[in-house]
């Protein structure tokens, strides 16, 4: 057979580079609310530069930076005016290329959000766009004279009552899947995929090594385009445009997707067998049925979710993440199973949002129980794929429900239990956004206090990527469900070149023995997250003992090991 040249240069390029996302830890921060250097009350970049030895101290290998562009700041940043700056409020470009050098010479890559299905009403292409019928940049958005007769929902039931607003000065309608003042580009036009590219070549550019593609089914949506308003037969064929211009530009480079659809539809946006479109996806599926488990302490929810999972090519991956900076959404969960989860951690209809989310964090879902928190996120470092951490994450942050929306978990990082939590010098007044208060205020929760005691979860979640960066398998070997017939206990095996690791894990607060039998006889394994071994009986199995919310991560150690414990 024949292969193109393209061809040849995707299997060199795929061939040689470092997968180096296969077994990152990615850490996801909001600057504004992360350290504030300069005492205006908002978090910076150079608060950011003075806290990357923290994050490599945590064993972070890629800071993912949510949207710090210049914004008129209604949607948390999500609303961009520029896509070529940074929000003076956050410093300027300067600062950001120090972080990311910074960020560098400590092993740490940075990847940017890529918020291109929509911009602000503000940015100057829809200024443009507004001024008249027959501007140049009319066509970089989505306009029609009437909405079409069925048109899609809106992302936020409840906050938005149409996809569509209309505009007085032109007298047509435009398109907006999130809210009214961010405004859906017209991914049709190839100006606009033109600008994306510069938009991700400019970036690179500076030193990023990578995207996390926002809202990317929304991105590629042309069902609103009007006939002779742009043309685009295959979408999908331009997320792999992106990917090949990607490739060009940066071998190390990727594409981390949010893509909430179905598993069989997610498979097409990484491009099929040619692992041409995104680099990675969040499992949304794996994650609520992960909150689903915790409910109703089973863990069969979540190990079918898992069993389900389409395997992909080895140049992909799924990212793996418990809480995330947007809602916790249930809406691939049935009306029933959605209303168990509400249940058991947001009973309070002021706990929850759009009918089908959550804007609480962990710990207080899980009423602060160390046990259940532990083994949660035991549980997300041992499963198959890339572990993603929302910033706060591994102190055991909460959240401000009086906030009312996603904003409840956006609050300041929480260093010291001085005032505003050493996040900033300036008066509570003037914060990007208020300290949490209460039970997991700074004075109980803070980073500080956490460092110095080998006991906290911050230790304990160092520990964790440090084990999960010491097992290779985990992100490149094969997934295998064991059966055993306890239905609170995940047990799983993650096997690959370098060899085989054991983790269960159990869901319910009762104690359990599980027995696996897949092994040699006299197979020894030992222990990576306590001190101790354990082998194999004479017909090759394996008894385990595990407390109320216990875990274990097991090791099998070969005749010739040579890996360190």
């Amino acid at each position: 057979m024949v292969q193109s040249a393209s061809t040849v240069l995707r299997m060199r390029i795929t061939d040689t580079s470092d997968l180096w996302w296969k077994t990152a830890v990615v850490y996801c921060l909001d600057v504004e609310t992360y350290l504030d250097w300069n005492g205006d009350g908002t978090g910076d970049f150079e608060g950011l530069s003075h806290r990357i030895d923290y994050l490599a101290e945590l064993g972070i290998t890629c800071l993912w930076l949510m949207p710090f562009y210049p914004t008129p700041n209604r949607d948390d940043g999500y609303d961009i005016s520029d896509y070529y700056g940074v929000d003076p409020r956050l410093g300027h470009l300067g600062d950001f290329v120090e972080v990311v050098r910074t960020a560098r010479d400590r092993g740490i890559r940075v990847i940017v959000d890529l918020v291109v299905n929509h911009t602000s009403d503000q940015h100057p292409w829809f200024k443009a766009s507004r001024s008249s019928r027959d501007s140049a940049y009319r066509d970089w958005y989505v306009w029609r004279d009437e909405p079409p007769e069925h048109p899609e929902a809106t992302a936020f039931p409840g906050e938005e009552t149409s996809t569509w607003q209309f505009d007085e000065k032109t007298g047509q309608y435009y398109l907006h899947n999130f809210y009214h003042f961010q405004p859906d580009l017209n991914v049709t036009n190839p100006l606009v995929r033109d600008e994306v590219a510069k938009v991700m070549g400019f970036w690179l550019q500076l030193g990023v090594t990578g995207f996390r593609v926002d809202a990317v089914p929304f991105f590629l949506d042309t069902e609103g385009v009007e006939p002779g308003h742009g043309q685009l037969k295959n979408p999908l064929e331009y997320l792999k445009s992106l990917h090949a211009f990607l490739e060009r530009r940066s071998g190390e480079a990727i594409m981390l997707g949010e893509v909430n659809l179905a598993r069989s539809k997610q498979l097409s946006y990484f491009g099929g067998e040619d692992a041409d479109g995104l680099t990675m996806q969040f499992d949304f599926i794996g994650m609520q049925n992960l909150f689903l488990s915790l409910a109703r302490q089973d863990a069969r929810p979540l190990a079918a979710a898992l069993a389900k999972r389409p395997v992909l090519p080895q140049a992909n991956q799924w990212a793996n993440f418990v809480r995330n900076h947007d809602e916790l959404t249930l809406d691939k969960l049935t009306p029933k199973q959605r209303d168990e989860v509400f249940a058991a951690f947001a009973p309070d209809a002021d706990e929850q949002i759009y009918g089908r989310g959550i804007i609480r964090r962990l710990g207080p879902m899980l009423l602060g129980d160390p046990r259940r928190i532990r083994m949660v996120y035991s549980l997300l470092f041992s499963m198959p794929g890339t572990p993603v951490l929302f910033y706060g994450q591994e102190i055991g942050m909460g959240e401000d429900l009086a906030r009312g929306d996603r904003e409840a978990v956006r609050t300041p990082m929480q260093w010291t239990h001085d005032a505003n939590g050493g996040f900033s010098d300036a008066p509570a007044s003037k914060l990007a956004a208020p300290m949490v208060s209460g039970g997991y205020s700074p004075e109980h929760v803070n980073v500080a206090s956490q460092r110095h005691d080998q006991d906290s979860l911050l230790h304990f979640i160092r520990r964790l990527v440090e084990r999960y960066r010491a097992s290779a398998e985990i992100g490149w070997g094969d997934f295998t469900l064991l059966d055993q017939p306890n239905n609170s206990v995940l047990a799983h095996t993650m096997s690959g070149d370098e060899g085989r690791m054991l983790a269960v894990h159990n869901f319910s607060a009762e104690p359990a023995v599980v027995t696996v039998a897949l092994y040699a006889p006299d197979t020894r394994f030992v222990d990576l997250l306590r001190d101790g071994s354990v082998t194999t009986d004479t017909r090759g199995r394996l008894d385990l003992s595990l407390e109320g919310y216990g875990y274990r991560w097991l090791r099998q150690v070969g005749p010739n090991e040579k890996r360190l414990f």
